[in-house]
């Protein structure tokens, strides 16, 4: 199945963390990770409503790193899901080397950003973007078997090494819900909770 190796016996190839910030040309396959560099600077509000125009296919973001400290309320905006302890869970993707995968962050944990990847909850090191969620452009909507729903947007979340593209999702585990990623090739979404990938191929939400 995706993300898992060819050869059970071998250990999972996990990717490699993105070193700092990459430049645009890592990432060229139409995601564009991050805000724009004017407002990298400290003070910026990236805040969705804070926004002018229409937002990217990918959303207006707040770029971070591992270690960095987490960004204030108006910037992160509200959480989409609270985990088993209640603590807040945001939406985000992990960037790496060649490709970047949808996952949750959450400031409780350290590191806060976590990948299902691999079988497990991947937790990455480096770059990655929380997407504050934005209930007057956003909308989450069930739907199963990685279908997009008709005449609906989704909001690009990442891609595979390969191009595929990948979005946010949400699906619950233990009675928690937990932001996870989906794609057409995927035939369902997969979520990191517990250590672990957990996969639902029907009845998750898509953004």
């Amino acid at each position: 199945s995706p993300g898992f190796p060819e050869h059970p016996n071998e250990a999972p190839a996990f990717p490699s963390h993105s070193p700092g910030f990459p430049d645009e040309k890592v990432h060229e396959r139409g995601f564009t990770p991050g805000l724009p560099n004017s407002q990298h600077h400290a003070g910026a509000s990236p805040a969705p409503a804070l926004q002018h125009g229409s937002p990217p296919p990918s959303g207006f973001r707040v770029p971070l790193t591992s270690g960095a400290p987490f960004p204030s309320p108006q910037q992160a905006g509200s959480p989409v899901a609270y985990d088993i302890d209640h603590s807040p869970i945001f939406l985000g993707s992990a960037l790496f080397e060649k490709s970047v995968h949808p996952c949750k962050i959450a400031a409780a944990l350290n590191p806060p950003c976590r990948v299902p990847y691999a079988g497990t909850e991947f937790e990455h090191h480096g770059r990655f973007d929380l997407l504050p969620f934005d209930p007057n452009t956003m909308e989450w909507l069930v739907t199963s078997h990685g279908r997009i729903p008709p005449g609906k947007r989704p909001v690009e979340g990442g891609y595979e090494e390969h191009g595929a593209k990948l979005y946010h999702a949400l699906a619950q585990v233990s009675g928690v819900e937990v932001p996870g990623k989906t794609g057409e090739h995927l035939g369902g979404c997969n979520v990191a909770f517990g250590g672990g990938e957990h996969v639902f191929r029907e009845n998750y939400k898509i953004l």
